[in-house]
């Protein structure tokens, strides 16, 4: 049981850190009631995870949502200090999504920019993916900050839920991280690019200021690197995505871990090199926070 929040002094976090440590486990579940955002910074920076149940309200979801938001903002704005003072504010969030990238294929891989981050940065190549394991479900997830048993959405390709939300939005979507957004600071500039066109399903588009699906194609990922790029540097969006439809591609094609998709890696590095430049070319890139998500890996052609 965890102490009402006027009880959860230093103190009191302390001992309960050193006593879930001391079991074993990776983390902590409990109700959304007890939750601070002292309670979540204290377990992310002993590197413990942190997990919150009966949500039942919307209102009940985005309080908690912006908890976690504003915990993980502190963490990653702690991990990234460095000699010369560190990060002295954020304004920014850059979200770049690789569909399909394994962790066990980052070590091997050529992508220097990426790894420039992680040594700057904070990151985690053991995260799990939601089950099913498949793509939309697990995008869902991400941007809505709940499970399938909530959102509903529980299938590979699914545009609607597959079984109905427990809450919906004004736009008639379970809310998203842009949901939240747009209602806290409605005159926030959102951006979202993405190559797989379900995306456009999944976000709530209708609270970003801009969207596009600009497919892959024969570009091999060109066209939406240039239009995003285009886009930060002209309007400076403080909240943008853009979501490659790869290394996905090439797992199901060739196999995770296969060379095609290895050789992926490398370009897509290289997109992301071009998105962090245009955040320096913009002004933006000292007050910007970048985030590497991706939704599952795979095992031969499937996942």
């Amino acid at each position: 049981n965890i102490a009402p929040k006027w009880k959860q002094t230093e103190k009191y976090l302390q001992s309960l850190v050193d006593k879930v440590k001391a079991s074993g486990a990776i983390g902590i579940n409990f109700n959304k009631n007890n939750a601070t955002k002292k309670l979540v910074n204290a377990f992310h920076k002993n590197g413990l995870l942190v997990s919150i149940w009966t949500v039942d309200k919307t209102r009940d979801m985005k309080k908690v949502f912006m908890i976690l938001v504003a915990a993980a903002m502190a963490v990653t704005m702690l991990s990234c200090t460095n000699e010369n003072g560190g990060v002295s504010g954020v304004k920014h969030v850059v979200m770049i999504g690789l569909d399909g990238l394994a962790g066990n294929t980052v070590e091997a891989a050529d992508m220097p920019t990426v790894k420039m981050m992680m040594a700057e940065g904070a990151w985690t190549l053991q995260a799990r993916s939601i089950l099913p394991s498949s793509s939309a479900c697990n995008w869902a997830s991400m941007y809505m900050g709940v499970g399938p048993e909530m959102h509903g959405y529980n299938t590979w390709g699914s545009r609607t839920p597959d079984f109905p939300s427990i809450e919906l939005g004004k736009n008639g979507i379970f809310p998203t991280i842009l949901t939240v957004l747009r209602e806290h600071t409605p005159e926030m500039n959102i951006c979202a690019m993405y190559e797989w066109d379900v995306q456009g399903d999944l976000i709530d588009n209708k609270a970003a200021t801009f969207y596009k699906h600009i497919p892959m194609g024969d570009s091999r990922s060109a066209d939406i690197t240039s239009a995003f790029t285009s886009y930060l540097k002209e309007h400076k969006p403080e909240f943008s995505m853009c979501i490659f439809d790869s290394p996905d591609v090439e797992g199901h094609g060739h196999g995770w871990g296969s060379e095609p998709y290895m050789n992926r890696l490398p370009e897509l590095d290289a997109h992301i090199a071009k998105i962090v430049e245009a955040t320096k070319e913009a002004g933006m890139y000292d007050e910007t926070i970048f985030m590497i998500v991706s939704d599952h890996g795979g095992i031969g052609t499937g996942h």
